[in-house]
């Protein structure tokens, strides 16, 4: 799969400007914004959207979301090539979702580089995220592979649904973010996960099936792998932040226990306070809630995960998440170049090193 990632990175990328071009001029503004009702301001609106969106995108991501709906439009008997377009909407809304996301944490760093919050003001990435939740849309409108209008409107339809479930995953994340005690359940820290990574998968799946008119058994299979894939990738990337931050050796910095410093509540969270003796429960708990934390205190931390066996347990629901995404294609009849490259993506969700 790191190859299939490698080898459309940079077709994906040309998608992107053309939707959104590093240069804006004024002939771009008016032949996809209309003509103005005065005058537009190019040099406002290249510091204002591209410069951000085309700083955060320059600093990497593997693009999977934007290659995995190109797998599944191949497999669905299409050229993929001609869907380059569509397959710019999951990217672009997840990248969307990173600015705002680091606007509300309140995050230093993004992709080993200072937040965009912080390089442009929080008004200028704010503005920016939000602006990449409508620009896909307006791929619909263009419709560059000339679909028929009831699958324009259901693919459109699904996008609405999709990301009004994002914002309620969303929504609970900062909530516990912002409160003191980890309250939740573990049932409700997945179905958080499936609303605000696992919607995003959603998408990728579904916009697939939808723009290549596959009946709805596939659309609802393809969706359930994505949605479980997605989740899993969610607990990796948090099983990562520990793992990359204990691999620093005593090089702390910005980086080191993000998601601690956060107070972030993970699986790993909840699965040690459950498990650990009311103690070190409370020590974990207290750690969470400070405004600072040291960075003997955030290995406080890793230490009463390991203890708890934490770290362990969520790697195991994430493989069990992967392997339950690769029984809801089982029935499909895909080929077995694609079903190797998808079963190949579960595990690069979790074992993958960035």
């Amino acid at each position: 799969m790191r190859e299939t990632l490698a080898d459309w990175r940079p077709a994906v990328d040309e998608a992107i400007a053309d939707l959104v071009p590093r240069e804006i001029d004024t002939d771009y503004l008016e032949s996809f914004f209309g003509a103005p009702t005065y005058e537009y301001d190019p040099t406002g609106i290249q510091r204002a959207l591209a410069t951000p969106l085309w700083d955060l995108l320059d600093r990497g991501g593997k693009r999977w979301r934007a290659v995995l709906f190109l797998v599944f439009v191949e497999e669905f008997g299409e050229d993929p090539a001609e869907y380059l377009p569509y397959a710019c909407i999951p990217e672009i809304l997840h990248n969307g979702t990173i600015i705002v996301d680091d606007v509300e944490d309140g995050a230093t760093i993004r992709r080993g580089e200072p937040a965009l919050h912080r390089v442009y003001g929080r008004d200028i990435a704010l503005n920016a995220g939000n602006a990449m939740y409508f620009l896909p849309l307006k791929i619909l409108t263009q419709d560059p592979a000339g679909l028929p209008a009831d699958r324009r409107l259901a693919a459109y339809e699904m996008l609405m649904h999709e990301l009004n479930r994002t914002h309620l995953g969303q929504g609970m994340d900062i909530c516990w973010h912002n409160e003191g005690e980890v309250r939740i359940t573990t049932d409700q820290y997945l179905e958080m996960c499936a609303c605000k990574t696992g919607c995003l998968g959603r998408i990728v799946a579904r916009l697939a099936a939808i723009i290549t008119d596959q009946p709805p058994e596939v659309e609802r299979a393809v969706a359930k792998y994505a949605e479980l894939t997605a989740v899993a990738f969610q607990i990796g990337d948090d099983i990562l932040d520990v793992e990359h931050s204990l691999g620093q050796a005593g090089e702390f910095g910005k980086e080191f226990g993000n998601d601690i410093r956060e107070g972030k509540t993970t699986l790993m969270v909840i699965h040690a306070i459950q498990e650990s003796e009311p103690e070190r429960a409370r020590r974990l708990q207290e750690i969470l809630e400070a405004e600072d934390n040291t960075d003997d205190e955030i290995l406080e931390a890793f230490e009463i995960l390991a203890a708890a066996g934490s770290i362990e347990y969520a790697r195991e629901q994430a493989l069990g998440l992967a392997a339950q995404a690769r029984g809801a294609i089982d029935g499909l009849d895909f080929d077995a170049e694609t079903t190797r490259k998808l079963e190949e993506f579960t595990e690069f969700v979790i074992e993958r090193d960035e």
